[in-house]
């Protein structure tokens, strides 16, 4: 068995040679991303493991299948950027890491919450300049609030629980409701119902065609003056140039995203200076003392990392030995 695995970074080569090492299988591990450029280091080998931004496009699937290579594992959740109907024409068997961490990214959600909250921005920028008085940044303590968080898989309910540990009172809402949750009468009906309680959304929401946009003008307008937006989840779930009004009218009163709509080329990049960073809208919500943005790092852990590599080596090997899988894409 030999598995040739894409674009892997340093801090992820060591838990490619831990696994490979104790399977006694073999794992050719390159940087390069899996592209047109770079499929055809694919041939010989019984399966890749993937992890990109940029899209799996049809010439890259069909070029495994004619490499013979029938079995690819993401080392991410998201799907999107996978051409669904080059998978179901070539046959080829998906698997993704539907929960690497849960905890990564609800801790660093609630901890830019807490900096938002405690306006630790403008504290460092005053701070840089010598001033250190306390007025005018008063904070709010997250036990008065009401959370509304939207989508309770689990990161959502990792989240709620950090919430609730705050003493905070959550309000939830999901399609698809948790049975133990639902026990406790936290869900609510309607998103408008939760766009009126929350001073706080946590957003947690797949990125799905349903879902884009989900924030935008018409669902700020039904939320509280100065709610506070929170999305480690995904850039398209948030129309920036409605949150940038929002923002500018104090509607929303701050806002911390971890993802950002078109961040492919901009996030893990290093532009080195400010001024380069080639995407304006971006400059001026980072410009923001009420806003922060963080180049999508919420997963970014030793125990996330390690397990998006070896839990998608798992499923690369039972793809390989079996023909499925525990965590199975379906493009249907």
């Amino acid at each position: 068995m030999k598995i040739i695995a894409y674009g892997i970074r340093d801090d992820e080569r060591p838990y490619v040679d831990e696994w490979a090492q104790s399977q006694g299988i073999e794992v050719k591990a390159t940087g390069e991303l899996l592209t047109e450029d770079t499929v055809d280091q694919a041939a010989g080998f019984d399966g890749a493991v993937v992890y990109q931004q940029k899209p799996y496009t049809a010439t890259v699937i069909d070029r495994l299948a004619e490499l013979g290579v029938k079995n690819m594992s993401l080392r991410n959740v998201g799907v999107d950027n996978v051409d669904a109907e080059a998978v179901k024409r070539t046959g080829l068997r998906v698997t993704n890491v539907p929960a690497y961490s849960p905890a990564a990214i609800a801790e660093f959600t609630v901890t830019e919450l807490m900096r938002l909250l405690r306006h630790t921005k403008q504290f460092e920028r005053r701070q840089a300049k010598g001033d250190l008085r306390w007025a005018p940044d008063i904070a709010t303590e997250l036990n008065t609030l009401t959370v509304g968080v939207i989508a309770t898989g689990r990161i959502g309910r990792a989240a709620i629980q950090i919430y609730q540990g705050f003493g905070a009172k959550v309000v939830a809402y999901d399609v698809f409701k948790n049975p133990e949750l639902e026990k406790t009468g936290m869900y609510v009906d309607t998103l408008d119902e939760l766009y009126a309680q929350a001073d706080v959304i946590s957003l947690h929401a797949p990125a799905t065609k349903e879902n884009y946009h989900m924030l935008n003008a018409a669902a700020f307008s039904k939320m509280k003056d100065g709610v506070i937006i929170l999305n480690p989840a995904r850039g398209d779930l948030l129309d920036t140039d409605d949150l940038i009004a929002a923002l500018d009218s104090g509607k929303v009163g701050g806002a911390a995203l971890d993802v950002y709509e078109g961040e492919v080329g901009i996030f893990n990049a290093d532009f080195g200076q400010f001024d380069a960073i080639p995407d304006d809208r971006l400059k001026r919500l980072m410009s923001r003392d009420n806003v922060l943005v963080s180049p999508h790092i919420a997963f970014y852990t030793k125990t996330a990392v390690r397990n998006m590599v070896q839990f998608a080596l798992n499923n690369n090997r039972q793809l390989i030995e079996t023909g499925t899988a525990d965590n199975v894409v379906s493009f249907d």
